[in-house]
Formats: structure tokens, sequence, C-alpha cells
């Protein structure tokens, strides 16, 4: 009797798909990350690895394995959201040889790391994924093109080839077929540039990293001028599901327009940071609240940032917008790659705008004028705004420059890089006019438009934020009232942090 009161005592250990981070989630692309070893092609196998590959080959005609993923609507998982049967298809249909399968993992957004999850937890489902995109369009060899930033995928990705090569799934008569292919790895320097297409196969060539202009597309003449298909990562690592549960399975998860799942480096001001995977359709409420778990602090909710350095953010009226591809562009955003950050009332838009606006045009190749000194003309904007700086004329002359960006740059980098300006300078354009006007930071986040003053009632002179002072701004005696010289203080906010009695105010 003991024992069974015991039992009935005891509670239920949840499984991880009952956490509140996890309850929401649909793992396609991740299903095997953090489930297998990913240096054992035996785990891969035993959770049906390389099934899609032998059906594919043993079941199907190229054209049908291209049927099936036309149908199942998948759409290219690296931000363009092209179709991805459809690109498949242009490359089975261009007569040149030989062919190439090309995978792009050359993932440069800050906080993103769903490529380099899938490449070191499950390597395999790549392969699989590259070998039946060869054996649909015809090629015989194919490139993973992997940043060198990224040691464990590679040496994952290194181990996984070779295993497939002695399994007998890549290399000459594949599984008793008569299909051959094999796959080599291309270890990037890290260009950001070079996650676009035409700059990724001049890089493999061995050529400078800069993108040409389209068309001819890359199905047609891509790497060495002969017919290539490239998809990211998270494209071919879902294929084989997509051939192993068919294309209704798919199509049936997410939207009509944008089926699927999606996967998010969900970072920021947000309780539960992480990498998600989300049918499409979800809000970017049940994302952030749901699985996310809000904003850390009790602070509120301002922005969020989808689609990476190049993207867009959106206001908390759009937090029921729907996440899939049509819905975020309609919003003002875009789906991009997979970055997400979660900012909260503490960030200045202005600011956060002008860090992703540094970054892009750091990384633009040069080879386009409208890029080049679009992007740098545009940060000198932002920048005098920031310091307090503006005038009236510079929303004017920002509005200016992003449409010549986006109308005459050569490729996505630089098309899209006025992306977060104008984004926070739709949803956000009383802080950029505070930052203009009024010489405020609404946030108090810019330097050059704040100030730091000591709160007399509150200040003990204790004498720690004048000892702590790197630019020796505060003056005063033991136990008197302290003064900051606005003049000399560095906005570095050191007497705020070491201050126990809350006696530093900024304003």
């Amino acid at each position: 009797m003991e024992n069974v009161e015991l039992q009935q005592d005891q509670v239920a250990i949840p499984t991880y798909t009952e956490l509140p981070y996890y309850r929401k989630q649909v793992r396609i692309a991740l299903r095997n990350c953090g489930i297998i070893n990913p240096q054992r092609i035996e785990d891969y196998i035993a959770r049906g690895g390389y099934l899609a590959l032998a059906k594919a080959l043993t079941e199907m005609t190229p054209d049908e394995v291209i049927g099936v993923m036309k149908e199942s609507k998948l759409r290219g998982r690296g931000g363009a959201g092209f179709v991805t049967g459809i690109k498949w298809e242009f490359a089975r249909r261009s007569p040149a040889r030989p062919k190439y399968v090309i995978c792009n993992a050359d993932e440069g957004d800050p906080g993103a790391f769903m490529d380099r999850s899938i490449l070191e937890g499950d390597p395999h489902s790549v392969i699989e994924g590259m070998a039946i995109a060869a054996y649909a369009i015809g090629s015989e060899e194919g490139y993973i093109y992997c940043r060198a930033e990224y040691p464990l995928a590679i040496a994952h990705l290194k181990t996984a080839i070779q295993q497939a090569r002695d399994y007998g799934f890549l290399g000459k008569n594949i599984l008793g077929s008569n299909f051959n292919f094999d796959l080599h790895i291309k270890e990037g320097a890290g260009a950001f540039v070079c996650g676009e297409e035409t700059a990724l196969m001049a890089s493999i060539e061995g050529r400078r990293g800069e993108p040409r202009p389209r068309p001819p597309f890359p199905a047609v003449s891509g790497l060495w001028s002969k017919p290539s298909n490239v998809n990211n990562v998270k494209s071919y690592a879902m294929t084989p599901q997509i051939i192993l549960n068919g294309a209704e399975w798919f199509a049936s998860i997410g939207t009509e327009n944008s089926p699927g799942t999606a996967i998010f480096a969900l970072t920021g001001k947000i309780n539960r940071t992480g990498l998600i995977e989300v049918p499409m359709g979800i809000t970017l409420r049940e994302i952030i609240y749901d699985i996310g778990g809000g904003i850390p602090g009790g602070k509120k909710f301002k922005a969020v940032q989808t689609g990476g350095p190049l993207g867009g953010c959106l206001p908390a009226e759009a937090l029921d917008t729907p996440v899939d591809f049509d819905s975020l562009v309609q919003a003002g955003a875009t789906m991009g790659s997979g970055g997400m950050i979660v900012v909260d009332e503490d960030t200045c838009m202005v600011e956060f705008a002008k860090y992703f606006l540094t970054f892009a045009s750091a990384e633009s190749c040069g080879k386009c004028v409208p890029c080049r000194i679009g992007g740098r003309r545009l940060l000198e904007v932002l920048t005098r705004i920031s310091n307090g700086e503006g005038k009236p004329e510079d929303l004017d002359e920002i509005e200016y420059i992003s449409r010549n960006m986006k109308e005459a740059s050569l490729c996505a980098l630089g098309q899209l890089t006025p992306g977060p300006v104008m984004a926070s300078l739709r949803f956000f354009r009383s802080e950029y006019e505070a930052h203009i006007y009024d010489k405020k930071c609404p946030a108090k986040v810019c330097k050059g438009l704040i100030t730091y003053r000591v709160i007399e009632e509150n200040c003990t002179g204790c004498m720690v934020c004048k000892r702590n002072c790197p630019a020796g701004a505060i003056s005063g005696e033991k136990r008197e009232v302290h003064y900051i010289d606005p003049s000399i203080c560095e906005r570095c906010g050191i007497c705020i942090t070491v201050c126990k009695f809350d006696a530093i105010l900024i304003e």
C-alpha cells in the first residue's frame, strides 16, 4: 500500500515538447538536432535517414521528384522565398553539362545561427537533400559553401561526407543505381556579400566575391558558366522529409502560400532566447510571448527586427502579424534567412537602425556605386542625427538615398541595406523628429543628446562615483553633494552602475 501511495503522489516529468518554449514549435529541419550524435551516420539512419534518397532513386524519376517539390510549395529559406521546385525545374531543363548543386551556408547575419546549428547537429540531412536535388536536376557534383568561422560545422560536414561515401550514399553508383554524385566543401572568408548566390559562386571559382547582373540566372549559367542550383541549408534539410512524407504533408503545415516551417534565431530583450522552428502563419505575439516568454524586467515591448541586417522592424501594433513571406512584407519587414531581434522601451530606434546600417555598409563589396556610396551617405546622415546635429531636411535625404539604393543597386545587399532605416522611420518617425527638432533622445541612449545630473536629495557624498569616473568629470567633497561637469562627461554610464543611492539621472 505504501508503494502505491508513493506512486500516486509522484509528479509526472513533462517531455521537452510540453515546455512553453517548445509547445508551439514544429521541428522539420531541426528534428534531429540535439537528438542524435551528428558524427555517427548510424544515428541518422536509425531516424529514417537516407530513406528519402533511396525512395527517389528507386521509385521516382527526376521529374517526379521535381513534381513533389513543386506541389509541396517549399519556398527557399535563404530569404528570397522563391519556390524550390521551380528552381530545380529550371536547372533540369538547361541542356549544358556538367551541372552543379550548391548549398549556401554563408550565414553572416549578426546573431543568426540557424544554418550553423543544422550543419553541426544534423549534417547528413543537408547531404541527403543535396543528393536528391542533384538527382532531380542531373548533377554529379556539389559544393557546400560554409564560412571558415564555423570550424565545428565544417569538421562535422567532413566527417559526414566521408561516412556517406563509405556507406554508398555519395560517390559512384549510389545505392546500386546509375546515379553518381559527390560533394566538396568550400570555406568562405566571411564576406557577407557572398551570401548572394552569384558572389558565392565567384568565390568558389577563386575570384573576388562580387555579384554580377542577372540574367543569365544560375540555372542557365552559374558556377563556371554551367547550370547550377543554389539553395539554403534549411531548404536542403527539409527536402528529405518532403520526399519521404509527401507534398500534401508538408503543404498541410503553415499557410497556403508559405507552407512548412520557419526557423528563427530569437535574440535580444526577451526572456527565452534560442533557436526555434515554428509553423508559418504563427503570429509575432505568439513567438515573443508564448515561446520567448515576453520582455525581461517588466519592460515594454517596443519593436522586433526580422530579416537580419537587411530586414525591417515592426512595432507593437504589428504583434498580431502572421509570420510568413507575404504577410511580413506587407507589414513592412521581411522574412530574411531567419534572424529575429526583440527590443524593449530602452532602445533608441535611430541608434538601432544605425547599428544595422553600419554593418551592411561595411560589408558592401564596392562593385556598384549606389551601394558603395549610398550606404556611406546614409550612415553619415544617421550619425549626424544621433549626435544631435540633425537637420529637418535629413529626413527627406534618407528617403531619397534609400529609394535610389533600392532601385539602382546591383544585388540584394545594396537594395535592402536601407530596409531597417526606412522601417524605423516609418514606424518611429517621432523619435527621429525628437532627435532633430528637440535635440533629445527619448530612449536616453544617444550620447550626443543626453546629460548626466546628480539628484541632490539622493546624493550622500560617498565618493564612489567620483572615484570610478574615468573622465574625472565628477567633483565634490566627502559627505557633500557631487556635481557632474557635462563638458567633460563621456556619458559612459559607470556612475549609474556604481551608485547605490539612485542619485544619478539621465536627461
